[in-house]
C-alpha cells in the first residue's frame, strides 16, 4: 500500500530538559506495540516464534545476537498482560506504580522511595550532564555504552579503560581513570561482551573506594544468571548508605525485552532528583509491562529454572568450544564470548548464511565472537553451523 507524501516537518528545537518528553513517548509506544503484540501463555522452554520480515512474514532466522531469553516469561505473565489490556485505555495511576515499587523494594530490601521504575540508564546518564555539567563518564570498552552515549550530547565524556588480560573490568585502571570532573564511574558485572564476573569480596572494595570519589553505577543485567546473586549485588552496598546505583532490566532472564521494563535502585537523594526531572514517575509507564514485571517478579522458581537451563546449556557450549580448541571467556551470563581465530566479519556473515545471527563486533576483539545461549535444539542447530562455518572459512584459509 502506497502512502501520501507527508509535508516535511518544522525543525524542532530540543529541549533544555528532554527527560520528560522521551519518557512519555516511550511509555506510549512500548505499550501501542505490546497491545497488538500476541500474548504469551506458557512459560516452557522452547524455541521463540520466528521473527516477522518487512513483509509481515516469517522466517526460521534463529536471533542469537542480542542475549534476549528463547525459555519464554514466568507462566503468570501472559494472564497478567491479557488482564491488563483492560487498563490499556487508562494511564498508569501513581497508586499502580507505587505498588510495584513496594514489590521490588520489599525484593531487594530498599525503601520504596529508592525505586526508579523503567529502564533508566539513558535518563539517568542525560541527568548527570544536565545537572552536573560536563565531565567524564567512565566505563570499561569494549562495553555497553547506552548510559554514556545518551550523556554525550549534553556534555558527557567518555572515559574509556580496556579490559584486562582476561577480559575482565580492570578495577586498578578504573579507579586511576576517576578524575576531578568524572560525574559517574559506570560498570557492568558480570560483563559485557565478555561475560566475565569479578568477585564478590575484591568487587565490593573497589566499589567502596571508588564511591568516596564519585557515584558509582552497576549494571547487573545479568547477575540473575548466578545461583548466588544476592551475596554478589552491590545493592548490599546501597542498603549500608554508599553513593551507588545498582540496574536490573526485566530484558533478560525474566524475558521481557520486548515490553522494555526494569528498574534502578538508587541514593534517596538522587531518585528524589530523577523523579523531579520526570524520570521513572507514572507517566513514563504503560499497563502491559507494569503487569507483566509485577507477575515476573513474583516467580522466583520460574527464574531458577531457567538460570539451572542456561547454565546447563552453557556449559555444553564450553564443552563444544573446547572441543573446536577455541579459546572462549568464562561467562557468567546466558552467552559465550569465543575467539574464533578468524575475522568477525566472515564468522557472522558465515552464520547468517545458515540462518543464525549473532552479535556485533566488539572492537579491538574482531575475531571474537559473542553467541547468546538459547534453547537445546537452538544451541545444538548454531554450534552445527559453527563447526560448518570454521571449516569453511579454515579450507579457504580466511
Amino acid at each position: 500500500m502506497t502512502h501520501p507524501a507527508q509535508p516535511s516537518p518544522l525543525p524542532v528545537t530540543l529541549p533544555a530538559d528532554p527527560q520528560r518528553r522521551l519518557w512519555l513517548r516511550a511509555g506510549l509506544a512500548s505499550a501501542a506495540a505490546a497491545a497488538l503484540a500476541p500474548v504469551a501463555g506458557s512459560a516452557a522452554p522452547s524455541a521463540p516464534t520466528p521473527p516477522a520480515t518487512a513483509q509481515g512474514t516469517t522466517s526460521d532466522l534463529l536471533r542469537l545476537d542480542l542475549n534476549e531469553s528463547s525459555f519464554g516469561p514466568a507462566p503468570q505473565v501472559g494472564s497478567a498482560v491479557q488482564r491488563a489490556l483492560v487498563e490499556a485505555p487508562r494511564y498508569v495511576s501513581t497508586g499502580q506504580l507505587q505498588a510495584l515499587q513496594v514489590q521490588i523494594a520489599t525484593l531487594e530490601g530498599v525503601a520504596p522511595e529508592q525505586v526508579i521504575v523503567g529502564e533508566v540508564l539513558e535518563a539517568l546518564g542525560q541527568h548527570l550532564a544536565l545537572s552536573q555539567g560536563a565531565g567524564g563518564f567512565v566505563y570499561s570498552v569494549p562495553g555497553y555504552g547506552a548510559l554514556v552515549d545518551a550523556a554525550k550530547p549534553f556534555g558527557g565524556r567518555a572515559v574509556e579503560v580496556p579490559l584486562n588480560a582476561l577480559l575482565e573490568n580492570d578495577l586498578p585502571a578504573l579507579l586511576a581513570a576517576i578524575g576531578p570532573d568524572t560525574r559517574a564511574l559506570f560498570v557492568v558485572n558480570p560483563h559485557n561482551p565478555s561475560g566475565t564476573l569479578t568477585p564478590g569480596a575484591e568487587f565490593d572494595r573497589f566499589v567502596t573506594a571508588a564511591q568516596l570519589r564519585t557515584l558509582v553505577i552497576v549494571d547487573e543485567a545479568y547477575l540473575d544468571y548466578r545461583e548466588d546473586a544476592a551475596a554478589l549485588s552491590a545493592v548490599r552496598l546501597l542498603r549500608q548508605g554508599q553513593n551507588v546505583v545498582v540496574f536490573r532490566t526485566l530484558g533478560k532472564i525474566h524475558a521481557l525485552a520486548g515490553l522494555q521494563v526494569g528498574y534502578a535502585l538508587v541514593p534517596t537523594p538522587l531518585a528524589d532528583a530523577l523523579r523531579q526531572r520526570g524520570v521513572g514517575g507514572a507517566h513514563a509507564q504503560n499497563q502491559l509491562s507494569l503487569a507483566a514485571a509485577s507477575a515476573a517478579l513474583a516467580d522466583p522458581a520460574h527464574v531458577a529454572q531457567v538460570r539451572r537451563s542456561v547454565a546447563a546449556e552453557r556449559q555444553h557450549w564450553q564443552q563444544v568450544l573446547s572441543g573446536l580448541r577455541l579459546r572462549s571467556t568464562e561467562a557468567a551470563g546466558n552467552f559465550v564470548f569465543v575467539d574464533t581465530g578468524h575475522p568477525h566479519a566472515a564468522v557472522a556473515a558465515g552464520l547468517l548464511q545458515q540462518g543464525v545471527r549473532i552479535a556485533r563486533v566488539f572492537a579491538p576483539y574482531d575475531t571474537w565472537v559473542r553467541i547468546t545461549v538459547g534453547t537445546p535444539a537452538e544451541n545444538r542447530r548454531a554450534q552445527q553451523a559453527l563447526r560448518s562455518v570454521l571449516g569453511e572459512l579454515a579450507e579457504a584459509g580466511a
